[in-house]
């Protein structure tokens, strides 16, 4: 069988149409790298994002040590930074821009200005060999990040060198993808815009917050289509979908007097008759809906506060009236709107619930502190069957592992501020 490499045209072409697609940035950051080591059939990488001097670890990729984790999981995120300098392969790559190509990672001359840490191949049984390090620049000339892409296989599996061929392509590669990125940062950018109205209001809506939601919703949203065995074609588009509907989920509290919003005690019946409206509100701003994402996004915002009992709200009523929540399109027997109830709630209403409610109640707020991890999940399992849909709730629990990292990745500002640097010892080897 001839060791000749196909020409890549074609491909990168094809890989060009589908990244234009996605629209969340953090699911295009995943899919980049995924589509890299495909066509430079590569064992591993990371991609990093910048910072102002630093480069951001926001996903590994391994497929060798993802074939010893139980189906449907991933490897664990990390939230560990390096340095722009000249001291590690991607800081050097960012800051020359230039594209690094190492043979054998263990054995880079002397006379190079950086050096490999071998603690993660250490912590985890796998050698770094090959090394392809490409900075990722925008066509403004921004540095925007690195993708680093480890351990080139041949057809039996055995690690190559990357090559000069490898090189070109991954750089034009790389190009396209740091346009698409682009484009969703922006996207990102205006969501959370939009969000910051509602924070300026609001003060339990920040930035972090909505980006946690989102970033649970996606991921258990992926577990139960996983559990369902639906395609990974659909699971990836939905999730991309769902990710940037779940960051919009309370933009409707917009609409709401500062007197409630505000209120550090408890609402009166009334008081809470007013919130409730903010669930139609949001559902309003996407009525003349231009796609998927307005689609969900109206599906969310007015759903997310139903049970799977039938206890939530608003239930069937008139979004446009004066008063919603007491303008019913539907009556209830004994009186009121009829409220929707099991599978009759929308898919992304169902799992922002268990999203929002664990992030706020394991959250600091204004009026509360947050509660202990062991409580928050005993009550969110107490309310499987009740307030939540039971599968989703499942979903949840499998992936908590990842729902922990999310929520280390988007810590409340106080958090932050507070936050030690991350120990040397949890970064990669690149």
């Amino acid at each position: 069988m001839s060791s000749k490499k196909p020409d890549y045209r074609d491909l990168i072409f094809q890989i060009d149409s589908e990244l234009a697609k996605i629209q969340d940035a953090d699911i295009l950051l995943e899919r980049i790298l995924l589509e890299a080591r495909k066509v430079l059939n590569a064992d591993a990488g990371t991609i990093y994002v910048r910072e102002g001097d630093q480069l951001v670890f926001k996903y590994s990729q391994n497929a060798t040590l993802e074939k010893r984790l139980p189906p449907g999981h991933k490897l664990p995120m990390s939230n560990a930074r390096i340095p722009i300098d000249e001291s590690r392969v991607a800081g050097y790559a960012a800051k020359t821009r230039q594209v690094i190509r190492i043979e054998d990672a263990y054995a880079i001359p002397e006379d190079k200005p950086y050096k490999f840490n071998p603690s993660f191949d250490k912590q985890n049984g796998w050698k770094t060999k090959s090394i392809l390090a490409q900075p990722l620049i925008s066509s403004s000339g921004n540095l925007v990040g690195v993708l680093s892409i480890l351990n080139a296989l041949d057809e039996s599996g055995e690690v190559l060198p990357f090559t000069a061929q490898d090189e070109k392509i991954v750089g034009h590669f790389a190009s396209s993808a740091t346009d698409a990125l682009e484009r969703a940062f922006m996207t990102r950018a205006i969501i959370l815009r939009m969000n910051k109205m509602a924070e300026m209001r609001d003060p339990k809506e920040t930035g972090p917050h909505v980006n946690r939601v989102a970033g649970y919703a996606a991921e258990i949203y992926d577990r139960w289509a996983f559990n369902r065995g639906i395609p990974e074609q659909e699971r990836e588009r939905t999730k991309d979908t769902l990710k940037m509907a779940a960051m919009l989920h309370d933009v409707g509290k917009v609409a709401i007097s500062d007197l409630i919003l505000k209120k550090p005690a408890r609402f009166t019946p009334e008081e809470y008759q007013i919130m409730q409206a903010h669930t139609c509100f949001g559902a309003k701003l996407f009525v003349d809906p231009q796609s998927e994402v307005d689609l969900i996004s109206a599906d969310v915002a007015l759903r997310h506060h139903e049970n799977w009992d039938g206890t939530g709200y608003p239930g069937m009523v008139d979004i446009w009236a004066e008063d919603p929540i007491t303008s019913p399109l539907e009556c209830a027997p004994e009186g009121g709107a009829r409220k929707l109830k099991g599978e009759e709630i929308p898919l992304g209403g169902r799992i922002v619930a268990v999203a929002d409610v664990y992030d706020a109640l394991i959250s600091r707020r204004v009026y509360k502190e947050p509660w202990d991890s062991g409580k928050v999940l005993d009550e969110i399992r107490s309310m499987s069957g009740t307030k939540f849909d039971p599968e989703i709730v499942t979903a949840f629990f499998e992936i908590l592992p990842r729902i922990e990292e999310i929520r280390s990745r988007y810590p409340d500002k106080a958090e932050a501020e507070a936050k030690a640097e991350p120990s040397p010892a949890a970064a990669k080897a690149c």
